[in-house]
């Protein structure tokens, strides 16, 4: 299956490289690189040295990679606040925007923001909280991202407490009726892609997983191929 027509299945399992774990040194190759070899979306981690204790890039790095490729462009916020800078990504060329319902008191308004900008909202959960808490704003969002690790860093190991969540949130995006994706970031490979696939999860965000292999294409198989196992 190509990336367009996975891309097109509602039913389908997306895969996300996540370029922060690409080298930074030669990106226009590396986007080139995953997008020829399957990959649905490329996820972007933005990074605020506050909110989490990294930085990655901005806007700016977004905007002038929006050209290089057809891929879609899958951004998630680890900054606090938020508000000020939606208008900047979706300049930028976001067409999905992930906040974190931790980053700050008015998620509701935040996300209704990044709707009325015309960009697909999504809600990232770390680790430590509960599935619960993103109850209150499920009638907002398109998408909802598990972290599977803490953010703030790349190469982390997947941890294995996030699968009774998945399930948890898988459950509660079905009551809803509204055909709400639910993706994994952290530790994904092809073993723990079966896990939360099996969860419900049906996107994976990978980053050393794909960019750590020479060869993409296969990487990218590996991924499905593990979810599908699953």
């Amino acid at each position: 299956m190509s990336n367009t027509e996975s891309a097109s299945d509602p039913n389908a399992i997306l895969v996300a490289p996540s370029l922060l774990a690409a080298d930074f040194g030669r990106l226009d190759e590396e986007l080139a690189s995953i997008e020829a070899a399957g990959a649905d979306w490329v996820h972007l981690d933005v990074m605020d040295g506050h909110f989490v204790p990294n930085l990655s890039f901005g806007a700016p790095v977004i905007k002038a990679l929006r050209p290089r490729t057809k891929l879609v462009f899958d951004v998630h916020l680890m900054i606090a606040p938020v508000d000020p800078f939606l208008d900047m990504f979706a300049e930028a060329g976001a067409e999905h925007i992930h906040l974190h319902v931790e980053a700050g008191p008015n998620t509701h308004r935040s996300l209704q923001a990044v709707r009325a900008l015309g960009i697909k909202p999504g809600i990232a959960i770390n680790p430590a909280t509960p599935a619960e808490m993103i109850a209150p704003v499920l009638d907002l969002v398109d998408m909802i991202l598990v972290m599977t690790v803490n953010p703030g860093f790349g190469g982390q190991k997947f941890l294995r407490s996030q699968l009774n969540k998945i399930r948890t949130l898988r459950r509660m995006a079905d009551e809803t009726g509204r055909p709400i994706r639910i993706g994994v970031d952290g530790g994904i490979d092809p073993e723990t892609a079966g896990l939360c696939t099996e969860a419900g999860a049906d996107v994976l965000v990978a980053g050393t997983s794909v960019f750590g292999l020479p060869d993409r294409a296969a990487a990218i198989r590996s991924l499905r191929g593990g979810a599908v196992a699953a």
